[in-house]
């Protein structure tokens, strides 16, 4: 009968709330002429003839534009800060927004300002507050929750349970503890109800109240239940982590957890990367959730396994909040056996950000603790990051240190902690005037690296070899050494590696002449430094880049990188190129004629070469003396 009434006519249809393609079938027009419009709460993949149109949610301006249509008070406009608020914590949710919106229509007592702190103060329980007489926002998510399977409900609820920001098929896994197969289907079948979606391949997205709600939901499952999937998703993480950083950093720290039913293959470090890249925020975000959670051990794992990884990829605003909730955790749960490899960690991320007094402070808490519990390899690891740290800051207690733990670490016989060692022992040795000692240890760090198929540190020895190279005056090979280390880290994906070797082989190209290509080497390190928020190369190339324009353009411009080097070194306490940045402005203001001024500046870095035991001090001597600028000698 239907089919015979609309035949040749030209119709809008409507057919609202459809629960899948059976239904709207049999009710198509037969003959051409019409447009049928299909709503519902599924993707109905299987209309063959159907264009398929997904609402997002509302954009910010569309959003705050409904709510005062919504509320229609004449004083409101949607550049009201409390009307942005409302909406952002809808999530910018069409019926969110709409039914906040007629509840201040209906409660002319009500303030905007009031509701948005109201919303606020209930973050975890906003959707009660999302009510219109008997319609709300969770009785719309629970129409399309039951339409769920049994299986498919459960993940639902589960999802509740996951800190993270989104999830693939093997997280999903692990949360429910199913296999690889049934996890894909019920996200899937998630996705067509529109509770999930998807924003990248294969990875789905709670919208922050349906989180919510399904958070509620859980809540009526047992305790027991709730915990076991809790352990899952984070032994999950920490166990393929784990699996993901023995292609990246050169430590992998043991950590022991039940391996989940299905994990992703991470045979590569392209792969890897990928993977860590991918989960890096979830990563945090479990992490957080098992210290607030009475799960200790998984915050310290998740810490010190993806440590390597926030370093050299530069996250290391995230690598210093997540190691300080991990030494949270350890002090909180009691476990000093936990605590030095965490400070350590902790100290190396405070040294790259340029906070060196900090990082003093943590390494010497990791030496006392490991000294106390007698652990020997932990006591190793915060003797050479301590060196580091001294060399940095000018200390020439670095070369002692770092002599130290290259020798702890061949005690124990960890032969690639050893070559890293040497690395750092050999960079305080040229900083200290032994440039063949220097020489030999990267040699032999070189060739250590290499034998362990370790490409990065084999690219921090060729860097380092250049240098060495560079000092004896060989330029064509340390060109080489930088251009090869160089190729390494750029194929690595290692940003920091990357600035260092285009700073170093923009000093070569500056002693050989190319000032243009340096120049360019320069500014990219810079640029590179400033991203990764490395105080410290930035101090470093910018010396560099007044050295450059000394000798390529005007005193003037090189005085005013030296001068950004000198408030760099001056804020995160680095004598090194603190006193490389003065000597430089002395000798800007020796070359226009200022000869007073240069040689106050040019003291200034003789004194702190001098504290420092520098071998540049008696090189500056020299050039004070012959300019006759020496105290006591006359013009």
């Amino acid at each position: 009968m239907w089919r015979d009434y609309v035949a040749g006519k030209r119709l809008l249809l409507l057919l609202d709330d459809a629960v899948g393609h059976e239904q709207v079938r049999p009710l198509l027009p037969g003959s051409a002429g019409s447009l049928v419009l299909v709503t519902s709460r599924r993707n109905l993949t299987a209309l063959e003839d159907g264009s398929a149109i997904s609402l997002d949610t509302l954009t910010a301006g569309e959003a705050s534009g409904l709510l005062v249509q919504l509320a229609s008070r004449p004083d409101l406009s949607p550049d009201d800060p409390a009307v942005s608020d409302i909406t952002r914590l809808c999530g910018h949710l069409p019926l969110a927004v709409a039914m906040l919106g007629r509840q201040l229509h209906h409660h002319p007592a009500w303030s905007v300002a009031d509701l948005a702190t109201d919303l606020a103060r209930s973050r975890d329980h906003r959707l009660e507050l999302m009510h219109a007489e008997n319609a709300s926002v969770a009785a719309a998510f629970d129409l399309s929750y039951q339409d769920l399977s049994a299986d498919q409900q459960r993940l639902f609820r589960y999802l509740g349970l996951h800190s993270g920001n989104d999830i693939d098929a093997y997280a999903a896994a692990a949360l429910t503890g199913t296999d690889l197969a049934t996890s894909r289907r019920n996200l899937e079948a998630l996705y067509d109800q529109h509770l999930l979606s998807e924003p990248a391949h294969g990875r789905y997205h709670l919208h922050d109240l349906i989180r919510e709600h399904a958070r509620a939901l859980a809540a009526t499952d047992p305790l027991s239940e709730r915990d076991a999937a809790t352990d899952r998703i984070l032994d999950f993480y920490v166990h393929t982590a784990s699996t993901a950083i023995r292609h990246v950093a050169r430590r992998q720290p043991v950590a022991s957890v039940k391996p989940p039913t299905a994990a992703p293959d991470l045979p590569d470090r392209e792969t890897a990367v990928a993977w860590l890249s991918a989960e890096r925020l979830n990563l945090h975000a479990a992490a957080d959730q098992a210290a607030s959670c009475g799960r200790p051990g998984h915050a310290i794992a998740i810490s010190g396994v993806i440590h390597g990884y926030l370093c050299s990829y530069g996250h290391w605003d995230q690598a210093l909040a997540l190691h300080r909730t991990a030494l949270d955790a350890a002090r909180q749960a009691g476990d000093r056996c936990a605590e030095p490899s965490v400070l350590t960690d902790l100290g190396v991320v405070q040294r790259l950000t340029g906070a060196t007094s900090s990082a003093l402070s943590s390494f010497a808490a990791a030496l006392d603790l490991c000294r106390d519990l007698g652990d020997r390899p932990g006591e190793a690891d915060a003797l050479n990051e301590l060196g580091v740290t001294q060399y940095v800051t000018g200390d020439p207690a670095s070369v002692a240190s770092l002599s130290r733990a290259v020798d702890a670490y061949r005690a124990l016989g960890d032969r690639s902690s050893e070559g890293a060692a040497l690395n750092d022992l050999g960079i305080a040795q040229m900083e200290s005037g032994d440039v063949r000692a220097a020489a030999v240890g990267f040699t032999q760090a070189l060739e250590l690296h290499r034998s362990l198929g370790d490409r990065l540190w084999e690219a921090n020895a060729l860097n380092n070899i250049g240098a060495v190279q560079r000092m004896t005056g060989d330029y064509l090979a340390a060109a080489a050494s930088h251009g090869q280390a160089l190729e390494l880290y750029r194929n690595l994906g290692n940003q920091l590696g990357e600035a260092n070797a285009l700073n170093n082989m923009g000093i070569v190209q500056y002693l050989t002449g190319d000032y243009v290509s340096a120049a360019a080497s320069h500014t990219k390190a810079l640029e590179l430094y400033r991203t990764l928020g490395n105080r410290f190369g930035e101090a470093m190339v910018l010396n560099s880049m007044g050295e450059l324009e000394l000798a390529s353009a005007t005193a003037a411009r090189a005085a005013a990188y030296h001068e950004q080097a000198l408030a760099v070194a001056a804020a995160i306490a680095s004598p090194i190129e603190e006193a490389r940045a003065q000597e430089g402005i002395g000798r800007c203001h020796l070359q226009d004629g200022r000869t007073d001024e240069g040689g106050r500046w040019l003291f200034q870095a003789f004194s702190i070469y001098q504290r420092t035991r520098s071998p540049h001090a008696q090189r500056l001597a020299t050039v004070l003396h012959d300019h006759g600028l020496w105290p006591g000698d006359s013009s």
